[in-house]
């Protein structure tokens, strides 16, 4: 059965940073359009970028979808389109920033087929700037989640 390729639009933010934060994710397919967000009481916005598009792809209710993703993150877009993660990854993520993140999208990167778009933030562009309006109102809202690998990290 051939399944609908499958389009991901995200955006992170973070007031202050780090700060409280949030994702937006817009998916289309066949049609059909699925959005989350959620916010965290203290986290970064590079976290915040990369959960959107953990998120997104561990929505994909199947395996080896096709997948594209926009994002105007170019820390995410580059790290996985110029193969940087993969060398991290090699080394054991060795004095990288953001390991629970980057281990948890390559388990879920793997299971699709999945390229990247960078696309230029608050340019315009209808679904970068509404997934912009959700990260943003997610940050600010209430009951804000723990980003638990973070704070963690960074208890002093």
């Amino acid at each position: 059965m051939t399944r609908s390729p499958i389009t991901i639009y995200t955006d992170g933010a973070c007031s202050g940073n780090p700060g409280p934060g949030g994702f937006g994710v817009v998916m289309n397919c066949a049609g059909l359009e699925k959005v989350i967000s959620a916010g965290y009481r203290c986290t970064t916005n590079n976290r915040m970028e990369l959960l959107a598009v953990i998120t997104g792809l561990e929505a994909i209710r199947w395996e080896k979808a096709e997948v594209v993703v926009w994002s105007d993150s170019s820390y995410v877009v580059d790290a996985v389109e110029k193969g940087w993660v993969f060398g991290w990854e090699s080394k054991g993520f060795v004095k990288k920033a953001n390991e629970d993140l980057w281990r948890r999208f390559l388990t879920v990167f793997r299971k699709h087929n999945v390229s990247f778009r960078w696309i230029r933030g608050h340019n315009g562009h209808p679904q970068n700037e509404r997934c912009d309006r959700l990260a943003v109102a997610a940050a600010a809202g209430p009951d804000l989640l723990t980003d638990e690998e973070y704070e963690n990290m960074n208890k002093q």
